[in-house]
C-alpha cells in the first residue's frame, strides 16, 4: 500500500471521524428496518425512516419516484459531477429470524424477515450519504450527490423503472452497495440477466364430480406450460435457469379453477439471452392454452439487464477499502459465526481475517439484481462490504442470524466509509469521473443499452401487499421504540 492510499484526505478523515462517531445511530438505524422486516413494494416504515434521516440533513427530497410509492430520490448540492449512490432495502418471505442466536427461532412464526442483509444495505446507504455530504459542505466540494431508494430488490423491480423513466440521465457515475461476508469489489460482468413475469390462465368453471366436460380448466394451462419449459430445459444453454411458483392454483378440489396463475424467473447471462428464453417461454404458454382451451395472459413485471462493474471506479473502491480495513472482530463475534457455519453444515472458518484483493474481471454469477440497468447506463461499481457470517447461503433463516448483531453493526461502519469515500474521491478528483466515463465506453464494447421493459409497462403496486397486511401487525409488536439521531 502506497502513501497515498494509506493517508485519508482531509475530507475523508473528517467523513471517517462522522461514522465513527455515529456507530450508534448507523447500529440503530440497521435494527430498526431488520425490526419492519418490510417485503418489495410494501417498504413504508423502512422508506419514512431513511427519507426523514436525509431530510433532517439537508438532502432535498422527491418521493414516490417512477410511481414507486417506497422509492426516492434523495440530492444535495449543484452541477456536475453528479454521483448517484443506490441500493435496496427489502425483506424475504417466511424467513422470520432472532438475530444473534444460531438457530432457527423466528421472530414471528411465517413472516416476513430479512435474511439477505438489505437492512444494513440501507443503513449503509443512509450513513454514506450523510458522511459525504457533511464533508462536502465542510470542505466546500463541488457537485450533486444524488441518493436512491430501491424497493423490491429482491422481485428485481424498480431500478429498470427509474432508468426507463430518466432519474438517471444525468448520473456521472454510480455506487451501489451490497452486504457480504467479506470486503470485495470487481469489473466487468458480475450478475445475469432476468426477465420477470407471470402467466394468468383463464376458462371456465365447473363441478368437477358432476360435470367435469363443461369446464375450461385455467390450472391445466398452468401444468402444461410447466411441463413445455421441463421439456425445453433439455435444450436451454449451461448458463441459462427458469424457476416458477404457482401463485394461484384454484380454490378447492372439487370446482375446476377457471383462473390459475405462475410466476416464471428467466435468467441468462446475456439480456438478448433472457429476452429469448421468456419468449420462447411465451410460445409455450400460448400453447398450452390452447391445449387445455383456455386463454392466457402475461404480465411482464420487470426485466434487468446483467450487473456490470467499471474497471475504473472498481479500482478506486479497492483503493478505500484498503484504507478502510475489516473491522476488528471480537472472540464472541467469531464464536456465533463459527457456531451459526457449524449449524447448516458449512466450513467453520469464522469472520474474514483478510482482504482478499480484486484479480482480474469477476467471474459472472447466475444472481441477478435489479441494479444491472443503471450499470449499463452510467458507470458503475459494486462494493460488497463485511457485515456477514461467510459461508452462510442468502434467503435462509441463517443469514438472518447477524443482521442485528455487532457483527452488522461493524461491518455498516467499515462499508459506509468504503462507499462514502469513493464517493468524495470523485467528488474531489475530476479526471477519476473522466476516466471512468472513457473505460465506460470501451467495455460497452458497441452495446446500446434499451430497456426491457414493455412499452407503457407499471410498478406492481400490490405487490406483497397482503401478505404484508397480515404480518405486519404482527411484527409491530417487536418495532424498536429508540429511532437513530445523528449528530452533526
Amino acid at each position: 500500500m502506497n502513501a497515498a492510499t494509506s493517508t485519508p484526505s482531509a475530507a475523508k478523515a473528517y467523513c471517517f471521524d462522522y461514522l465513527d462517531r455515529n456507530a450508534a445511530a448507523i447500529a440503530c438505524l440497521n435494527d430498526n428496518i431488520f425490526y419492519f422486516a418490510e417485503l418489495g413494494m410494501q417498504e413504508f416504515e423502512t422508506a419514512k425512516l431513511m427519507t426523514a434521516l436525509l431530510e433532517e440533513a439537508g438532502f432535498a427530497l422527491e418521493r414516490g419516484i417512477a410511481g414507486f410509492p417506497t422509492g426516492f430520490c434523495a440530492s444535495f448540492g449543484s452541477g456536475h459531477p453528479v454521483i448517484a449512490l443506490h441500493t435496496e432495502y427489502d425483506a424475504n418471505p417466511d424467513n422470520s429470524q432472532i438475530s444473534g442466536i444460531a438457530e432457527q427461532k423466528p421472530i414471528v412464526e411465517g413472516a416476513p424477515g430479512h435474511c439477505e442483509g438489505h437492512n444494513v444495505n440501507a443503513a449503509v446507504l443512509i450513513a454514506a450519504a450523510l458522511a459525504a455530504k457533511a464533508a462536502m459542505a465542510k470542505f466546500g466540494l463541488a457537485g450533486t450527490l444524488k441518493i436512491f431508494g430501491a424497493p423490491a430488490e429482491e422481485q428485481l423491480v424498480s431500478r429498470p423503472y427509474f432508468v426507463r423513466d430518466g432519474w438517471f440521465d444525468d448520473v456521472d457515475v454510480a455506487f451501489h452497495n451490497h452486504i457480504a461476508g467479506n470486503f470485495r469489489v470487481g469489473y466487468g460482468l458480475i450478475q445475469a440477466a432476468l426477465v420477470s413475469a407471470t402467466f394468468t390462465f383463464r376458462g371456465e368453471t365447473a363441478h368437477a364430480g358432476v360435470a367435469p366436460w363443461r369446464a375450461r380448466d385455467a390450472l391445466d394451462g398452468v401444468v402444461l406450460m410447466d411441463m413445455g419449459l421441463a421439456q425445453y430445459r433439455e435444450h436451454i444453454t449451461p448458463g441459462m435457469r427458469m424457476h416458477r411458483v404457482i401463485t394461484d392454483g384454484g380454490d378447492q378440489p372439487n370446482v375446476v379453477p377457471r383462473r390459475a396463475a405462475v410466476w416464471w424467473h428467466f435468467r441468462d447471462s446475456t439480456a438478448e439471452g433472457a429476452g429469448k428464453l421468456f419468449e420462447q417461454a411465451r410460445r409455450i404458454a400460448e400453447g398450452a392454452a390452447l391445449m387445455s382451451n383456455t386463454k392466457v395472459e402475461i404480465d411482464v413485471m420487470s426485466a434487468v439487464w446483467p450487473v456490470r462493474g467499471n474497471r475504473t471506479l472498481a479500482e478506486l473502491v479497492e483503493r478505500e477499502i484498503e484504507r478502510v480495513g475489516l473491522p476488528r472482530w471480537s472472540e464472541e463475534e467469531d464464536a456465533l459465526a463459527r457456531a451459526l457455519q457449524a449449524k447448516v453444515n458449512v466450513a467453520a472458518d469464522g469472520l474474514a481475517r483478510a482482504y482478499v484483493p480484486m484479480r482480474g474481471p469477476s467471474e459472472q454469477r447466475t444472481s441477478a439484481n435489479d441494479a444491472g440497468d443503471v450499470s449499463w447506463k452510467v458507470p458503475m461499481v459494486k462494493l460488497y462490504f463485511p457485515a456477514t457470517v461467510p459461508n452462510i447461503s442468502f434467503h435462509h433463516w441463517a443469514a438472518g442470524v447477524p443482521l442485528a448483531t455487532s457483527i452488522a453493526h461493524k461491518g455498516a461502519v467499515a462499508g459506509a466509509k468504503a462507499l462514502a469515500a469513493a464517493a468524495l474521491e470523485c467528488f474531489g478528483n475530476p479526471a477519476v469521473v473522466e476516466e471512468a466515463k472513457r473505460t465506460f465506453k470501451e467495455e460497452l464494447g458497441g452495446v446500446t443499452y434499451k430497456s426491457l421493459l414493455p412499452p407503457g409497462q407499471k410498478p406492481p403496486l400490490d405487490l406483497n401487499r397482503a401478505t404484508m397486511d397480515k404480518f405486519r401487525p404482527l411484527l409491530e409488536k417487536h418495532y424498536l421504540k429508540e429511532k437513530p439521531r445523528f449528530a452533526p
